[in-house]
């Protein structure tokens, strides 16, 4: 088997965690721009994302790492790691598989806020039922 290519040599320096050892990362389509999610990396996600060129989180509810895709396999492979001006966020283009949202959508941002601010409108379809 020949050598696995990476797109990225090492994990960026002078990245800013929070308190909590977490930064945030928002995930954008490469190819549309779309915000397609928003997740938290701690400093071994970053590195294991880095080294993989899978999207890798830091689950903050179940405290353990979880590569998007590993069991829906609606994956997202990295295209560009970006870092803020402030260096406490991090921006990762992928090229997004199926949906991104764990509730089917292509987006977890598949719900608008209504113009009086009452009520949230859906405004996307589910691409799969993930129930």
């Amino acid at each position: 088997m020949g050598k696995k290519e990476t797109l990225f040599v090492q994990v960026p320096q002078g990245l800013k965690f929070d308190a909590n050892g977490l930064i945030p990362a928002v995930v954008q389509d490469a190819e549309n721009g779309e915000v397609l999610m928003v997740g938290y990396m701690n400093r071994e996600a970053v590195e294991r994302t880095v080294s993989s060129g899978r999207v890798t989180f830091w689950s903050r509810s179940r405290q353990k790492f979880w590569v998007k895709g590993e069991t829906s396999g609606f994956v997202q492979h990295v295209k560009g790691l970006y870092v803020d001006c402030d260096q406490d966020c991090l921006l990762v283009k992928v090229e997004q598989v199926g949906a991104a949202c764990h509730e089917g959508y292509r987006t977890c941002f598949f719900r608008r806020v209504s113009a009086d601010g009452e009520q949230l409108e859906v405004v996307a379809e589910p691409l799969v039922n993930p129930y």
